[in-house]
């Protein structure tokens, strides 16, 4: 039986900076992977010479300073990196239907203050005290300021609504709705998103927004060859079917091949529920099971990636949010017939060209039940999956669909387009293992914050979680939850102190 000292589950971004920091330290780490390509959510794919991201569209805090620059170089990937910064007088663009205005959010707080302000004139109390507010909250989040602190730092901004704060801030609805104009980025729910996950996502970009160049896959094979130089291993195509546990601790993993395998520490990437759902334990109780199982996962997503004619689409450096109303919220609460009320659309940064686009991509809501007919046609043996023609028709409605909203906003796009192809809720489950499809994992919700809140510790001694499900989604969210993970091994203390002072001016 193999014996390592530590196994990770899964090779989504949480799992390779947890592996990139353990091996760092000595540990011997071993990394499961089900599918042939690492990176979860990092993924890259190519269609017609083009390359598509599974998941990574942008990118915040990676200047000079900024935390995820901080820990990226700590992590000894940041030089490697190949980004392009987006416009710095407005890297999202937002509009509604029915109002020709384009409304931009720029890079840093008096450009963005000024750029809004040309739009709304005598909104600048309530553009500084949005601002103020965000850095508020963020300051009282430690490791997001990379530094230790304990939890009661942040209990006092927990149950704060998003919708609501902005409503308390000014009378101006199209100001309120221009601000969560993005919300895309968390599947914000108004009455329901805490404000702060609208701040700790949105001051990252506002600090500084990125595109990888040629996709966001580098990130990942950059962490995994730190993790074999530091004498890691990676194993592929191989998925971890079984958690056993003997006492209060995991005795062993059992491989899909029924190989065991053996570590004196287990770290999850998957889902907390989809990591109970294999693990056996009797001391894990149904109280914690139900627990896990009964929390609410966000909205799906439906995104259409699309090759492009060379030429024909010029390279917008800059995301576009549209919504089909005056509501920035409402998209996520679409009737079928009126979908899609909202959709993002990112454009590819490539090495091959500048001036016009490869690809991009357009992301709207879409919810697993539409899916659910198909949910029964993925082999998990094989990886192969046949859903029938009746699926393929779903997907080129709604592709259709989608591009006759685009082509509203963006006139000739539909000529545009060299081919496309889709990724509905189930591709995201089967592909990227996210459960139901969720884009962002488990949703959060202000009236009860700490519910949703999942700790990296399991009733289980050795084995612990990581990944979106932990904090927050996303790049910088993930990688926060890793090193909140690495620290029930290395210490808090210690790991903070050591990512600072990697990158300290000697």
């Amino acid at each position: 039986m193999h014996n390592y000292d530590v196994i990770i589950i899964g090779s989504g971004l949480g799992g390779l900076v947890c592996g990139a920091i353990l091996s760092r330290y000595g540990y011997r780490v071993t990394i499961y992977e089900k599918n042939r390509q690492i990176g979860g959510c990092l993924q890259t794919y190519s269609r017609d010479k083009v390359i598509f991201d599974s998941g990574v569209h942008y990118l915040g805090g990676l200047a000079e300073g900024e935390n995820l620059c901080t820990i990226f170089k700590y992590l000894g990937i940041y030089d490697d990196l190949k980004l392009k910064r987006m416009d710095m007088d407005g890297f999202d663009h937002i509009q509604f239907e029915g109002d020709p205005e384009v409304y931009r959010i720029a890079q840093g707080e008096e450009n963005f203050v000024n750029t809004l302000l040309q739009q709304f004139p005598g909104e600048e109390p309530a553009l500084r005290a949005y601002c103020a507010k965000i850095r508020e909250v963020c300051s009282k989040f430690p490791l997001y300021n990379l530094r230790t602190g304990d939890y009661e730092e942040k209990q006092r901004v927990l149950h704060l609504n998003t919708a609501d704060y902005l409503r308390s801030i000014t009378s101006n609805e199209k100001l309120q709705q221009v601000l969560a104009g993005n919300n895309l980025l968390y599947a914000g729910v108004a009455e329901k998103t805490p404000f702060y996950v609208h701040a700790l996502v949105l001051n990252s970009y506002m600090n500084s927004s990125w595109k990888c160049v040629d996709g966001g896959s580098q990130i990942g094979k950059l962490l995994s060859r730190k993790i074999l130089a530091n004498g890691g291993t990676i194993v592929r195509n191989m998925a971890v079917t079984g958690i056993v546990g003997v006492g209060d601790k995991v005795d062993h993993l059992v491989l899909q091949d029924g190989t065991k395998v053996k570590a004196d520490y287990y770290i999850s990437n998957l889902h907390p529920a989809q990591t109970l759902a294999i693990t056996q334990s009797d001391v894990i109780r149904g109280a914690y099971r139900n627990r896990m199982e009964g929390l609410a996962n966000s909205v799906g997503g439906f995104v259409l990636n699309v090759a492009l004619k060379p030429g024909s689409f010029p390279y917008l450096n800059y995301n576009y949010y549209y919504h089909a109303g005056n509501n920035s919220w409402a998209g996520i609460d679409y009737r079928e017939e009126e979908w899609p009320q909202t959709y993002a659309m990112y454009v590819s940064a490539s090495s091959r060209t500048t001036g016009s686009a490869e690809a991009l991509a357009i992301m709207t809501y879409m919810r697993y039940e539409e899916v659910a007919p198909w949910q029964h046609t993925f082999n998990t043996d094989t990886h192969a999956c046949s859903r029938g023609a009746d699926y393929e028709a779903f997907k080129q409605r709604k592709a259709e669909q989608l591009i006759t909203s685009v082509e509203k906003r963006f006139p000739g796009f539909r000529e545009a387009i060299l081919s496309y192809n889709v990724a509905t809720p189930l591709s995201y489950r089967d592909y990227l293992g996210t459960g139901d499809g969720s884009m962002y994992g488990i949703a959060k919700d202000c009236a009860d914050p700490l519910r949703t809140m999942v700790s990296a510790r399991t009733k289980l001694s050795n084995l612990y979680l990581t990944g979106q499900n932990l904090n927050l989604h996303g790049i910088l969210g993930v990688t926060l939850s890793s090193i909140i993970t690495s620290a029930e091994l290395l210490g808090m203390e210690f790991l903070v102190g050591e990512i600072n002072q990697s990158t300290a001016v000697k």
